[in-house]
């Protein structure tokens, strides 16, 4: 399907993604993964309307180059709204935008609180001590990541950013989520250039070996979850270890390995899914498998940008310019190669976009 995409195309999606930023972005300071009272919702999708903190956390990062003032709002409604939040430190999967448990339930997703911190560290980065407005914050944040760490493993049961039930971590068998672990350790020493902590500090230290443990010598690449029972499914979000968690570095031998792999599984006709086996489609039957994620092949792009091969970077990132007119030039959460459409926008995905533009030289 190969078509050129033009700078014009580029800067039209640019100015759409801004709109729906800004959409996502609700009066009390709640982010929803799509907003779903604007007309250009399809009345056939299903409702996400809900406050996921991860999606929220990359939408400020996005909302920061396009330098839209959404982030603090956001901040202020973590800080107050979502339930038991003040109580046990920790951040369950999402939310409705009054703060009362959302669709998943009471499921806790550990790694929302380092995408926090993270985004929290971006948009105060270039002024650190104005971060401290939200001491408070950011001490609950890291203070519930460290209380249910006991050096190698998480207390609580926990669920990944794909959260998917039947999936979780168990103390029984001590083992981790390897995204969840980066999200926690690189947020946790990001809270420390804010608050010095010798105690997140040491912890986050503890997770990165536990990551490091993670990479199988035998199969070349990093597994989702590893423990006394290893889930080795090939998983896309392991990209998260360059970016944007900085545990390793792209051009590190491991992680090209782990890439390779992930190319070789998940990447279908040129579509990043998310992980081998997956089923779900955002439609309910699921009985034809899951498509690919455009989130997902921006986050390639932004990869093989940061590794300095732009030419692929490129062929990941216009993969779903080309294909986005049956989404009234939107970008969905999924691209399925049959009948379904499924949701759209996602604004996760459109943040996404924008983070891969930048690194691409599209935005400045």
């Amino acid at each position: 399907m190969a078509t050129k995409i033009s700078e014009k195309q580029i800067q039209k999606l640019i100015e759409t993604s801004r709109g729906i930023i800004r959409d996502s972005a609700l009066e009390n300071g709640a982010i929803v993964a799509t907003n779903t009272d604007q007309t250009y919702y399809p009345r056939e999708a299903a409702n996400y309307r809900w406050v996921w903190p991860r999606d929220a956390s990359y939408i400020c990062v996005a909302a920061e180059i396009l330098k839209l003032p959404i982030q603090e709002p956001f901040f202020d409604w973590i800080y107050q709204r979502p339930k038991d939040f003040k109580k046990d430190k920790l951040l369950y999967a999402n939310y409705s935008t009054n703060g009362q448990f959302g669709s998943m339930g009471h499921i806790l997703q550990i790694d929302q609180a380092g995408s926090l911190l993270w985004a929290i560290h971006e948009h105060f980065k270039n002024d650190l001590k104005g971060a401290k407005k939200y001491h408070a914050l950011i001490e609950r944040l890291a203070d519930g990541l460290t209380a249910n760490w006991n050096k190698n493993y998480f207390r609580p049961h926990t669920v990944d950013l794909w959260e998917e039930p039947h999936r979780q971590t168990s103390t029984t068998v001590e083992n981790n989520f390897t995204y969840s672990l980066a999200a926690s350790a690189r947020g946790l020493l990001l809270a420390c250039e804010i608050i010095p902590n010798c105690l997140w500090k040491e912890e986050a230290l503890q997770m990165i070996e536990k990551i490091n443990d993670a990479y199988s010598e035998t199969d070349k690449y990093f597994y989702r979850n590893k423990g006394k029972i290893s889930d080795k499914n090939v998983d896309a979000s392991l990209l998260g270890l360059v970016w944007p968690f900085e545990i390793f570095e792209a051009t590190d031998e491991r992680v090209a390995n782990t890439v390779a792999k992930i190319e070789e599984k998940i990447v279908m006709d040129g579509g990043v899914h998310r992980y081998e086996q997956d089923y779900f489609d955002g439609e309910g039957s699921a009985q034809e498998g899951g498509g690919a994620w455009p989130l997902l092949n921006f986050w390639m792009a932004i990869y093989w940008a940061k590794k300095g091969d732009k030419e692929k970077a490129l062929s990941y990132y216009n993969w779903v310019l080309e294909r986005i007119d049956k989404f009234n030039g939107y970008i969905p959460e999924q691209i399925f190669d049959d009948f379904r459409v499924g949701v759209y926008p996602l604004v996760w995905a459109h943040a996404m976009f924008i983070i891969a533009s930048r690194e691409l030289g599209f935005l400045k």
